[in-house]
């Protein structure tokens, strides 16, 4: 093949690919009109969205709000258990099922990073009228950690982050930018979002799991409002967001808590500790490192130890928790903190939430 030929080859083909690129939805345009009614948030836009609610006992009222964003193919059922766990210490939990997941509209479809990130403003502003005069706080499960990060560090409105939320709390973020995975696992996706965005893929023959509960997972094998098959150019989008999260994570303002497992599977070491290390000199920034967990931390079988620690950071952020995680971060960031190897802990899973 001559030098000519080749490049008219590459030329043609690169328009090819460039015509069949998924294209790159704006933000919907928002309103004020951004409310918790009952078991819905109404974004700005007007798109009802799935809500569930945890509020303390009593007529104290809550000390504190966190507005709870779910991870990739979940929905707001994923905070069943850390609802409970933290109203009962007087902090309140709004959750909501993300456009695109659970019974959200567009099951299914990936919506695009920056509406997610608009939603979760939304979602802010809608919780500081429902509870006025008390914290609100932004909490983000993998997914809904580059979420979380996105809508505080990534837009340009001219609002103050610290107007719509008093910290952050990024639990097992997914910030796997494309420049920190491998170069095969890049080019594969490249190629597939543009040869066949809408082919489904499972979970099926992957060695890797999220959690060591083992009885939760086996409900979410059962939950029809988990996404089990994921749409090639949903991947592509949560990548694209996980690139926005790993660049822009540095400019957060305010206090943020920063969780990470040392037993995830899901979302490596790496570009946690990288994002992390451009955190570490931040103000009012912890990351609390547990060698016992995985990447749902929120879900673990030692999640007690974790929420114990969201709880006392929601109520007095600061550079420490009480379980003592926070100590382990100097390691972790150098690299001398890794895993253990597993010594026959728990028994095979009896069921996978990505193959039912």
């Amino acid at each position: 093949m001559t030098g000519r030929r080749a490049r008219g080859l590459a030329l043609v083909w690169g328009m090819l690919a460039a015509a069949c690129a998924p294209p790159v939805l704006p933000p919907p345009v928002m309103g004020p009109g951004a409310v918790l009614d009952g078991g819905v948030f109404v974004s700005g836009d007007g798109t009802r969205l799935p809500l569930r609610r945890w509020v303390p006992a009593g007529e104290d009222g809550p000390v504190a709000v966190v507005v709870a964003l779910h991870g990739f193919n979940d929905h707001a059922g994923a905070f069943e258990t850390v609802g409970p766990a933290l109203a009962a210490r007087r902090i309140a939990v709004v959750a909501y099922d993300q456009r695109g997941f659970g019974g959200a509209p567009g099951r299914g479809r990936w919506p695009g990073g920056e509406t997610l990130a608009a939603d979760a403003r939304e979602a802010l502003k809608a919780a500081r009228h429902a509870y006025p005069g008390v914290p609100v706080y932004l909490l983000g499960e993998s997914m809904g950690g580059a979420v979380a990060v996105v809508a505080l560090a990534g837009w340009e409105t001219g609002e103050s982050a610290s107007s719509l939320a008093d910290g952050v709390i990024l639990s097992a973020p997914a910030v796997w930018a494309r420049p920190t995975m491998p170069w095969y696992q890049q080019a594969a996706l490249w190629v597939a979002v543009r040869v066949a965005p809408g082919l489904t893929l499972t979970g099926r023959g992957l060695k890797r799991y999220p959690s060591d509960n083992w009885a939760m997972m086996a409900r979410l094998a059962q939950d029809p409002l988990w996404i089990r098959a994921t749409r090639v150019d949903a991947m592509a989008g949560i990548t694209d967001l996980m690139d926005s999260a790993h660049a822009r994570a540095d400019r957060l303002k305010g206090p943020v808590l920063m969780l990470y497992g040392l037993h995830d599977q899901i979302i490596p070491a790496p570009p946690v500790r990288a994002v992390a290390g451009r955190l570490a000199d931040h103000p009012g920034f912890c990351l609390a490192v547990y060698p016992e967990g995985w990447h749902m931390l929120l879900r673990d079988r030692q999640a007690a130890v974790v929420l114990d620690d969201v709880a006392a950071w929601v109520r007095e952020p600061g550079p420490a928790v009480p379980s003592g995680a926070g100590r382990r971060a100097p390691a972790f960031l150098s690299g001398a903190l890794r895993a253990e190897p597993e010594q026959g802990r728990w028994d095979p899973p009896p069921a996978d939430p990505r193959n039912p």
